[in-house]
């Protein structure tokens, strides 16, 4: 049998079913009723207030966060490495983004959890233990320098003469020093 659930038993194909109905029944059922409890507190107002906050501070802190994990990322693979867990996190970060942006306060503690690193590493080592990675096409080591790579005509190429003065260079435009 091929398609999206080859090799999937059906103690699995429960487990998706019964994770769905939480998805698209309970959590709206449980979000509707916080929004009640939190309306009934804290006034209707303040409680839209609290939502379109929530969705602010979660893009705010998902481009900050994530603009730090793409700069460790580009460490990592340039020194060589596997970025797993900081592509665990950056993945981590862009979920915890999007339940922030989600309307619904359950969504946006689960989405403000996400934004803790320690929570992040917990979630990555229990999410580690079941997964497996296969590098296909990878090349070890370090990233050679970077090449600088230019269009004809945006060079001049030269012969070195007796002449010429420290720290000239055949790729400068003409009359730049």
């Amino acid at each position: 049998m091929l398609g999206p659930h080859a090799g999937i038993g059906a103690a699995e194909k429960s487990m998706v079913v019964l994770a769905l109905i939480a998805l698209f029944v309970l959590l709206p059922a449980a979000e509707i009723a916080t929004f009640i409890v939190v309306g009934g507190w804290i006034g209707v107002i303040p409680t839209i207030l609290l939502v379109f906050a929530t969705a602010i501070a979660g893009a705010a802190l998902m481009r900050h966060q994530g603009l730090g994990t793409i700069a460790r990322l580009q460490a990592e693979m340039d020194a060589g490495r596997m970025p797993g867990e900081t592509l665990g996190d950056g993945a981590m970060i862009l979920s915890g983004g999007i339940l922030l942006l989600v309307p619904g306060f359950l969504t946006d503690i689960l989405g403000l959890l996400l934004f803790l690193p320690p929570v992040r590493h917990l979630v990555w080592r229990l999410l580690a233990r079941r997964m497996r990675v296969t590098v296909v096409g990878g090349r070890g080591g370090p990233r050679p320098d970077r090449v600088v790579d230019l269009e004809p005509g945006a060079y001049r190429r030269t012969e070195p003469t007796d002449g010429r003065l420290p720290g000239d260079s055949p790729w400068r435009p003409d009359g730049e020093r």
